[in-house]
This record gives structure tokens, C-alpha cells and sequence, in this order.
């Protein structure tokens, strides 16, 4: 048997942007469209070439990953890590380049991926089985775990077309991780849900990995990442940009993160409803112990709540270091159909030590819960007062440095103190 579970050699994926698709076409229609192109290199001299309109998801990627191994993939939104997914899962071929997977593959790449909407979560249950070449009987060994774990035993003959997000999201979740795939590819599983629940799928993707089978995992949650996966793939622009030990290569990530949205960011969908429209920190430069603002803008397409809001920082080593609460004291904040939400909070005193931090979101508003992350960031530079911890080695200092009053310190002797 190998040892190698996926072997990745200069795969690329070639996209065609807007325009009708083109139909599937019989070798007639292949013959007529070869001869008539001459006739047609004529007229269209000076227009758009066939390249006009093509993009290229993923360019010349190649990598090993052995069995056993848990694999985080990372990198900014459209750097091609769902592609590259969907191409390991066998969902969509490559254009160029050879690709080899040895095992059953089980996959979740988006909340529901695979289940019939009219289908009960029961019968999806046992047709994901018979997908992955399970028999029946393997799959009824494995139901009841599968239905404990979604937490879903009171709809289980229930459609799945009524689940809520949160149960859609549980019960795909347990459908690929429990029906013993030797390989299991998960994107962005983390992005939904309550904290508890992340920490389920977090401790079930590490006992499969424990288990000697192989993980690959995408997120935009590096705490995540680290905690899970020895080793990251970082893609950029359908690249690999580089390979290694995740304690390295999620830190110059975050770095490189933190350079392009120092000021603020762009608009981010989160739900049919919802739009993240900006959230920015004046100044985003500032000293430890200095002042700060944030504002956060929402815009909603349809009347909803704002239930919770709250700020997450994070160092660049994706350790979530602080929280500030932005929630309204009173009421949540409620927004007109077709208006924009502006919250704003001033940071009195950041304590927080020298270095980059990368900004993201907790949200509960109309369809959307969950985390947002890798939004904006913000630098702490050094403090003109001096710091308490100075003589320690940065690689020693903790991330906030704590305030407090005066110090007392007493003496004694040492026969005093045994006396």
C-alpha cells in the first residue's frame, strides 16, 4: 500500500468568465466549428481572442500529503482552496496535470453538499453511505452515532429542506466524518455555528486524524489550523506560494494579511439579507496602552436584529487575544430594510503588547451566526512610557500587559521568616 493518501502534479484549472456556456456539442458539431474557424479568424480580427474571459482558478500546483497526515490549506478568499478541494473530491476535473488519491474520500465543502432537499436526514444519511461504496449494514452500525452528534433525533424523518442551517450544517458534518472515510476534506465547516458545536467538529477531525487517516482541512480560523494541522499549504492566486510546518507558515500568512487591510476592509456578503459593509480601527497604528476607535457598518436588504456584536482580536499566530463587546446595553440594534447599521466604540487603554493583530467578528444578526474572520488589522507599536516587562525577551511576554496599582513589596530576614 502507499504511503502517499494524495498526490497533487502540476494541476491547473481553467474557469470562462460571464457569457452563455457553451452546450454539449457532438463530433458534427466539433467538425463544423473546425472548419468554419478560419472564416471566423477573418471576421473577428481585432475583437476579443478565444483567451478573452478565462481564468485560471488554480496554476501548476503540486504536493504530497502521506497518510495519517492532517493538512491545513489556507489563503485569502479566491486563492483557488475550494477548487483545489472540489478537484481532490472528484466533484470537477482538473484542466491540466495528474492527480492521485489513494482511499475513500468523505467530504464536506459546503452546508449540505450532497443531500437531496426532499429527501428525510434518515434516507440522506444512508445515500451519502451508498455514495462513499458503503454497504448497508456499515451505515446502520454507524446511524445512531451520526444522529447524536448532529443533535437532530427529534427530525431525523423530517425533509431535510426544513432543517435550519445550524442543523443542516451539524448532520453534513456528521455524515462525513463518521462514515469512516480514509480521507476526509472539510471547507470551512467551522465558518457556522455556535462555539460548542465548533469544538465537536474540531474533536472529531482530531480523533480521525489520530486514528491514522488523513485530514485536509480549509479554514479561515488559524487558531483552528494550528490546533489540528502539523503541517499548511498557503496558495496565492492558484499558486502554492509555500509548504511547511503550520507554526510558520500561519504567521507570515496573517502578516501578509495584515499589511493589505491594515485600514479597513471591503464589503463581505454574509447572508441572503446581511452585508458586512466596513469595519475599520482609527488610527490602525497606535502604541501599546494608547487609544483607539472601531466602527463596524452593516447593511441589510431586508428588516432584521442585531442580537450580538462583538469584536475578535487576534495575534498572528491566530490565538484569539482579546473581545470587546459592542452589544447595545438596552435592545439589539434594529435595522430598516434597505439601511445601513453604523456601531462605533472608542478603546480607551489597549494594552495589548508591541506587534500586528488581525481583527475579525462575532455576529448574530437576521440568517447569520457565527464568526467572521481575517477582516481588517491594526499594529501596536511601542509605548513612549516604559513598559513593566521590559527586560523580558519579546518570544516571553504575554499579549496584554495588565495594569494595576502601586506596588507594595516588604523585607524580611530569612530568621525572621522562620521564626
Amino acid at each position: 500500500m502507499s504511503e502517499l493518501a494524495v498526490r497533487v502534479e502540476g494541476i491547473c484549472k481553467q474557469y470562462r468568465l460571464g457569457g452563455p456556456r457553451e452546450r454539449y456539442s457532438t463530433l458534427r458539431d466539433q467538425l463544423d466549428k473546425l472548419a468554419s474557424a478560419p472564416l471566423r479568424a477573418l471576421r473577428g480580427r481585432g475583437e476579443r481572442s478565444d483567451q478573452d474571459g478565462l481564468f485560471w482558478a488554480l496554476k501548476d500546483v503540486s504536493f504530497e500529503v502521506k497518510r495519517g497526515e492532517a493538512v491545513g490549506i489556507i489563503g485569502r478568499n479566491g486563492a483557488g482552496k475550494s477548487t483545489l478541494l472540489k478537484i481532490l473530491s472528484q466533484i470537477t476535473e482538473p484542466t491540466e496535470g495528474e492527480v492521485d488519491v489513494h482511499g475513500r474520500v468523505g467530504s464536506l465543502l459546503e452546508v449540505g453538499t450532497g443531500f437531496h432537499p426532499e429527501l428525510t436526514g434518515r434516507e440522506n444519511v444512508y445515500l451519502n453511505g451508498a455514495i462513499l461504496g458503503m454497504r448497508r449494514t456499515e451505515i446502520a452500525r454507524k446511524f445512531d452515532e451520526i444522529v447524536a452528534f448532529a443533535e437532530v433525533e427529534k427530525f431525523i424523518d423530517t425533509p431535510v429542506k426544513h432543517y435550519s442551517s445550524g442543523m443542516y450544517m451539524r448532520l453534513a458534518f456528521a455524515v462525513a466524518a463518521h462514515l469512516d472515510p480514509e480521507i476526509l476534506v472539510v471547507d470551512e465547516v467551522l465558518a457556522v455555528g455556535d462555539a460548542e458545536f465548533q469544538k465537536k467538529c474540531l474533536g472529531q477531525m482530531g480523533e480521525v486524524a489520530q486514528e491514522g487517516r488523513t485530514v485536509l482541512f480549509v479554514s479561515h480560523n488559524m487558531s483552528a489550523v494550528q490546533a489540528l494541522c502539523p503541517t499548511a499549504i498557503l496558495l496565492d492566486a492558484g499558486r502554492v506560494d509555500r509548504v511547511g510546518p503550520t507554526g510558520s507558515v500561519v504567521p507570515e500568512y496573517l502578516a501578509r494579511v495584515g499589511k493589505t487591510r491594515r485600514e479597513s476592509a471591503g464589503p463581505r456578503r454574509l447572508g441572503p439579507e446581511l452585508e458586512l459593509t466596513d469595519i475599520r480601527f482609527t488610527p490602525a497604528v497606535f502604541p501599546a496602552g494608547g487609544r483607539t476607535a472601531v466602527s463596524v457598518t452593516l447593511s441589510a436588504s431586508e428588516a432584521l436584529s442585531v442580537d450580538h456584536l462583538c469584536i475578535l482580536i487576534y495575534s498572528l499566530t491566530g490565538i484569539r487575544v482579546a473581545v470587546a463587546d459592542l452589544r447595545s446595553p438596552d435592545a439589539p440594534y434594529r435595522v430598516r430594510a434597505s439601511n445601513r447599521l453604523t456601531v462605533k466604540a472608542d478603546l480607551r487603554r489597549v494594552n495589548l503588547v508591541e506587534g500586528e493583530y488581525t481583527v475579525g467578528l462575532y455576529l448574530a444578526a437576521g440568517s447569520w451566526h457565527g464568526d467572521v474572520y481575517d477582516l481588517t488589522s491594526f499594529e501596536v507599536t511601542a509605548s513612549p512610557e516604559p513598559s513593566r516587562v521590559t527586560p523580558y525577551h519579546p518570544m516571553n511576554r504575554g499579549f496584554v500587559e495588565l495594569d494595576h496599582g502601586p506596588i507594595r513589596a516588604t523585607a524580611i530576614s530569612f530568621l525572621e521568616a522562620i521564626a
